[in-house]
């Protein structure tokens, strides 16, 4: 699960490009189960500044941690920080096990 704090500036194209990404990395990457995300859409409030998130389910911890490194995942990674607002403070990243 990831939260992300996307700068205000960042056209709702190059979100959706950010996203479209993320989606295809489950064509590039052993392991990936699946994956969803988008922007934050409920009236209650709790984001705390985080804009967008996502979620994406892996086979097990191994395909995780081979997942990390991945060069396909590094260049998609890069694309994100740059639309992070505040850097790495503009994202949550949370591994849980279920």
């Amino acid at each position: 699960m990831v939260l992300l704090k996307i700068r205000a500036d960042v056209s709702a194209e190059r979100i959706d490009a950010v996203f479209t990404a993320l989606a295809a990395l489950g064509e590039r990457i052993d392991g990936i189960e699946s994956f969803s995300g988008g922007p934050y859409s409920s009236d209650e409030g709790l984001q705390r500044g985080f804009t967008h998130g996502f979620c994406m389910t892996f086979t097990d911890a191994a395909a995780r941690d081979a997942y990390l490194p991945h060069p396909e995942h590094e260049l998609v990674k890069a694309m994100v920080l740059d639309v992070l607002d505040g850097g790495l403070d503009g994202v949550v990243a949370f591994d849980y096990e279920s």
